[in-house]
């Protein structure tokens, strides 16, 4: 709110451009800051209001978790349809917004991989002439895409070589170490689980639901817990 306040700062008259453009610029952009403002208000206000009725409401009012992140998307989404309506009725106030979210936006990150592609118009040749169109520019945009996570299967085969000629025995290579023995995940699969209890708060009963849904049947005894990783680790040099 500081931010928005210090942009709608109150302008002295020797600051307002004398330009009749610039001075219909510069009302459009205030409005449209007094709406957003006016509207973040209406939103913060039911959001207080579903924490309120969460802390303090009677027994049968309250809401459990799940049901409160519900109540919050249903004010987000109502908001958002009353942003709409208010740009359909004022189309300078839309322009202006989209203008203004554009130049907040920000770029997403370097580091991500970036996927091309490029779309062509139908014809490359001049309707006119016939003649074969240059490239005279172009407009790049960018949005944030998902490789949604994929699970595989480690097979670890050992062979077992014996000489026909000899009784030496049976040669084969030792099992590699696993950080909990005789468990099914691997030291990846086991650092996932515990990122996602410890750090983002899912319990691993939704873990094995989200592994479910990739038809993947756990039952949540066999993923692994902090615990039972320590125990497994306790005493075992971590390589370098």
């Amino acid at each position: 709110m500081a931010a928005m306040t210090d942009a709608t700062a109150v302008l002295e008259a020797c600051e307002l451009p004398d330009d009749p453009a610039a001075l219909k610029a510069l009302l459009i952009t205030e409005r449209s800051l007094r709406a957003e403002l006016g509207a973040e208000v209406v939103r913060l206000s039911a959001i207080v209001a579903a924490f309120k009725r969460a802390l303090f409401g009677r027994r049968s009012e309250k809401y459990d978790p799940e049901q409160l992140d519900l109540a919050l998307e249903d004010v987000e989404q109502e908001f958002g349809e009353q942003r709409a309506e208010a740009d359909a009725g004022d189309p300078a106030l839309k322009t202006e917004r989209a203008r203004r979210r554009r130049a907040n936006r920000g770029s997403l990150p370097r580091h991500l991989p970036r996927v091309e592609v490029v779309v062509e118009p139908d014809s490359r040749t001049c309707g006119c002439c016939g003649e074969a169109l240059q490239a005279i520019g172009e407009d790049v945009s960018e949005r944030l895409d998902v490789i949604p996570a994929q699970f595989r299967v480690i097979v670890t085969r050992r062979p077992k070589y014996a000489c026909r000629g000899c009784a030496e025995g049976v040669v084969q290579a030792a099992a590699p170490e696993r950080l909990i023995a005789g468990g099914l995940p691997t030291e990846a699969m086991v650092a996932h689980v515990l990122v996602a209890k410890y750090a983002d708060h899912t319990p691993l009963y939704r873990q094995a639901q989200i592994y479910a849904r990739q038809g993947i049947a756990l039952d949540r005894s066999t993923l692994p817990t902090g615990s039972a990783t320590r125990r497994a680790s306790c005493g075992r040099s971590m390589p370098g």
